[in-house]
């Protein structure tokens, strides 16, 4: 049967015809939104409550941990969690100590602390006492590009550049660390940039929660000096991170060695055949550069080799001998210390720290005393003709092609002002696709 009543074709007609009068009606009403109006801000608070501490001058970590009124057995065990990552004695002045609660509870949770800008040990309660792990400071990749024009020196044109503003200082003197690094074969930053000079970079960075850098590295640059442009394009060769830089065609920007062991340096006695000794007071030969630094200051294998010799060598004090391709070898005398890694037979990397400076030896103050010689025979490092690096091979050579064009646009993108593209994913994004004209644009200069 049936269960319902079937109507008449014109009663739908009917019921539609007024459904569609009704809608008539209220149209107008519905042009505009209705307004919900708002609510005022709900202040919510975070699940735990922080204490935060500063290692004080003068004070140990412990200290901080009785500052906290918590009881010796529990300080005890924090400093032994604590002692499995990193030593209390190492804390600088000014470390930051968080210890956190539950909100509503007096028991302590756990204690954060800061080891280094990249780095803190974290110390949580469970069942047994207390265990601790190191957690990495987030940072997240972006890419800067930035141009100038050199009025009164480098410094200047970089640090006080306003597309720069948001960075700190420091790692606006990072970025020209970056730029001598890349061009240090090319040009003394020291002596040769002058005014009317300019400049292009694009540089990516990874950056902390605090807006601070923790390493950054130029993918592209320009650098005008005298009229005459110099390129570096940033190129991985075996595409597995140890990439270089090379000019538009292909050449490599590297020399077989570094013009200096040492990136902040000031030459204090050079490469001369019959040197008075300050500390002798004889005339002898002095087969090598001298370069006053503070101790302690980084110093750098100037091209890949293998160390010969690591230790104290009568007048030289602490020394590092390196032996390098072509008859080539280096030396590096009066160290304060040694780099951890650096054992006799061990291999290193051009640009790799070795030691640091130090007055070892025969020294009247802190400085490096750093020796190149070839095939036996002591030459002045700073008046010799170094070889040149390996172009891209020409089974690169189109890869190369296709990342050349999308790294010379990115300078054309320096030019339009401050601009920062924040990378898609991973650590060695590019920065993004610029826009596409000046592309075919390259060498105008």
């Amino acid at each position: 049967m049936n269960r319902f009543p079937i109507l008449p074709a014109g009663t739908f007609l009917g019921l539609g015809g007024l459904m569609g009068l009704g809608w008539l009606l209220l149209a107008p009403a519905l042009d505009r939104v209705p307004d919900a109006g708002t609510l005022e801000p709900l202040h919510a608070e975070t699940a735990e409550r922080i204490q935060v501490e500063l290692l004080e001058f003068g004070q140990t970590f412990g200290g901080v941990l009785n500052r906290a009124a918590l009881a010796s057995a529990e300080q005890q065990a924090l400093l032994l969690a604590f002692q499995e990552h990193a030593s209390p004695s190492r804390l600088r002045v000014g470390t930051e100590v968080t210890f956190r609660y539950l909100r509503g509870e007096e028991r302590l949770r756990g204690v954060d602390v800061v080891v280094s800008p990249d780095e803190l040990v974290r110390m949580e309660r469970d069942d047994f006492g207390w265990r601790s792990s190191k957690v990495e400071t987030p940072v997240w990749t972006d890419t800067v590009f930035v141009a100038g024009e050199i009025t009164r020196d480098l410094w200047s044109a970089v640090v006080l550049n306003p597309a720069l503003e948001d960075m700190p200082r420091g790692d606006r003197a990072r970025v020209i660390d970056f730029m001598d690094r890349v061009f240090q074969w090319q040009l003394d930053f020291s002596r040769q940039i002058q005014s009317g000079d300019r400049y292009r970079l694009a540089f990516e960075r990874q950056v902390r929660p605090d807006g601070s850098m923790r390493t950054g590295r130029i993918l592209a640059a320009e650098l005008v000096n005298r009229g005459a442009p110099l390129y570096a394009i940033w190129f991985d060769l075996h595409e597995d991170g140890e990439g270089g830089y090379y000019d538009l065609e292909g050449e490599s920007l590297r020399r077989a060695f570094l013009r200096a062991p040492l990136e902040y340096r000031r030459i204090s006695s050079r490469f001369n055949r019959n040197r008075f000794h300050p500390v002798l007071n004889v005339r002898r030969p002095h087969i090598g550069v001298d370069y006053a630094a503070a101790t302690g200051t980084p110093v750098r294998a100037t091209s890949d080799g293998t160390v010969q010799v690591r230790g104290v060598q009568g007048g030289y004090g602490n020394l590092v001998q390196i032996r390098h391709a072509s008859g080539y070898m280096t030396r590096y005398a009066h160290l304060n210390g040694f780099a951890t890694d650096i054992r006799v037979g061990s291999r290193v990397r051009q640009g790799q720290v070795i030691g640091y400076v130090g007055m070892t030896g025969l020294a009247t103050g802190p400085h490096l005393h750093y020796e190149l010689h070839r095939n036996g025979n002591p030459v002045d490092p700073l008046n010799i003709d170094i070889p040149s690096g390996d172009p891209i091979p020409p089974e690169y050579m189109e890869r190369w092609s296709g990342e050349l064009d999308i790294r010379f646009a990115l300078l054309d993108a320096a030019d339009r002002g401050p601009v920062l593209r924040m990378a898609r994913s991973g650590v060695d994004a590019d920065g993004g696709d610029p826009d596409e004209e000046g592309v075919d644009g390259r060498g105008s200069e």
